[in-house]
């Protein structure tokens, strides 16, 4: 998860005002502490966790609770929307038509974020077109045409032409029915006039809504300074923060482009080409604070999942009370497409409480080797798990590389899952509540056969 220290330190201070009895002056004071320590510790600037921390302060001990709010949830909610304040600049990630220019230095990782930020647009359903203007790195147009390549997005280079804005203006002309464009420009160890040069030829060709500046979240502090100068130079429009996921300076380095003219549109979390989350502040900080984002987790869901009629159908059947292993198959697969069993966990509201006691990885890897275990079974087996006995069960263990205890513990979890979907479907109110939050149409059909059983 993105600053995941931070986030471990943030819900420890939460943790600490919802387990007293009481909310005091000596409580909020301690929990102040604890807040400053932990921004500080993720590389936030002093003068701005110092200004943070005082109004949090205040607030807590002057402001009154909200008649429906008690006063834990109300020194909750001002330690939220100051942390809000801290790094919210203005709207993220437009979806929407347009042209966005990439620059940056060498080495942020602008060519495989432009990559991973074609990938949006096009699970959104616009047509993207990929423009390779990096003329100083050789290999920059292979490595984007290989990423264009695999999320299905056609690129537009000229390899050997060292004219960069040429380059974009027979892209252009080429890629004029595309929705979106993404141009891929050069870098350089320093911000150099050459650059500054290009990138405004580029610019006067291309006439882009957007230049996003990558930068890499290691540089901590100096983020901020970096944005300033690329927004001198050339007028940048937003920011993306690479490798928000390894280093633990992304504090520093998101609290302090938050500071500056540029709005911050997207966070790099992982090498993956999904890993680019457009950045919200709000759903930002509810996540580290472990409240979760059940709007993100549905959003994951329809964009990497879709319409799957399998996934369809064997909700549809969990729902009815009809549940077989081909359904448990298909949920598996699901949660598999939608990305790291940790990132999904920390959308779930409340599960941050839990995350010191699993070992991720290893569920993880458990709930891969069920697969296999099940692509080991006839069709019959996996709709009938009854007829499972020992030989089917000495063949199937065989079959998938893995053990008998290993086949015996998945029927376990089978049996176990089922029985918690009955109890849960027997109640009639919640079954009607669920089948509408996966928005199931034909409610009356399903409810009649229901009934009818």
């Amino acid at each position: 998860m993105v600053l995941d220290g931070l986030g471990k330190s943030l819900r420890g201070a939460i943790n600490r005002i919802t387990g007293a009895t009481s909310i005091d002056e000596a409580l909020i004071k301690d929990v102040v502490k604890d807040l400053q320590r932990a921004l500080l510790q993720a590389d936030v600037n002093v003068q701005l966790v110092l200004e943070l921390t005082k109004k949090i302060e205040k607030r807590a001990l002057e402001e009154k609770p909200a008649t429906n709010r008690t006063p834990k949830d109300h020194v909750i909610n001002i330690i939220y929307e100051e942390l809000v304040n801290l790094v919210d600049n203005g709207e993220g990630l437009k979806i929407a038509p347009q042209t966005i220019m990439m620059v940056g230095l060498y080495g942020q990782g602008k060519t495989t974020t432009t990559g991973k930020l074609a990938n949006i647009f096009n699970k959104k359903g616009f047509t993207v077109g990929l423009i390779g203007a990096d003329v100083y790195r050789p290999a920059a147009l292979d490595q984007l045409k290989q990423l264009g390549e695999k999320i299905g997005v056609e690129v537009y280079g000229e390899p050997g032409e060292s004219d960069a804005a040429k380059i974009v203006k027979n892209g252009m002309a080429k890629f004029k029915e595309k929705k979106v464009i993404i141009i891929d420009t050069s870098g350089r160890h320093a911000l150099e006039d050459d650059l500054i040069q290009e990138l405004k030829d580029i610019s006067a060709v291309a006439k882009p809504d957007e230049r996003f500046l990558v930068l890499d979240s290691q540089v901590g502090q100096q983020a901020g300074p970096q944005a300033d100068a690329f927004h001198n130079a050339v007028g940048v429009t937003g920011v993306i923060l690479t490798k928000m996921d390894g280093t633990a300076k992304g504090g520093g380095a998101l609290s302090a482009v938050s500071k500056t003219h540029a709005r911050i549109v997207c966070l790099g979390t992982g090498e993956h080409i999904r890993d680019l989350e457009p950045f919200n502040a709000n759903k930002f900080i509810s996540r580290l604070l472990g409240m979760g984002d059940i709007t993100a987790l549905i959003d994951i869901a329809k964009t990497e999942i879709g319409e799957d009629q399998d996934v369809m159908d064997a909700g549809k059947n969990i729902m009815s009370g009809k549940f077989t292993l081909n359904d448990m198959y298909q949920q598996l697969k699901a949660m598999s497409k939608m990305g790291p069993l940790q990132k999904v966990m920390s959308l779930i509201p409340g599960m941050s409480k839990f995350e010191d006691k699993m070992d991720y990885e290893a569920t993880q890897a458990k709930l891969q080797k069920y697969r296999y275990i099940m692509d080991s079974m006839t069709n019959d087996e996996k709709e009938d798990p009854s007829m499972i006995k020992a030989s089917r069960v000495q063949r199937i263990a065989k079959g998938s590389g893995t053990s008998i205890q290993d086949v015996r513990e998945l029927l376990k979890q089978y049996n176990t899952s089922k029985k918690a979907i009955k109890g849960v479907m027997s109640n009639r109110k919640m079954r009607k509540q669920m089948m509408k939050q996966m928005g199931m149409s034909d409610l009356s059909e399903l409810e009649n056969e229901l009934s009818e059983e």
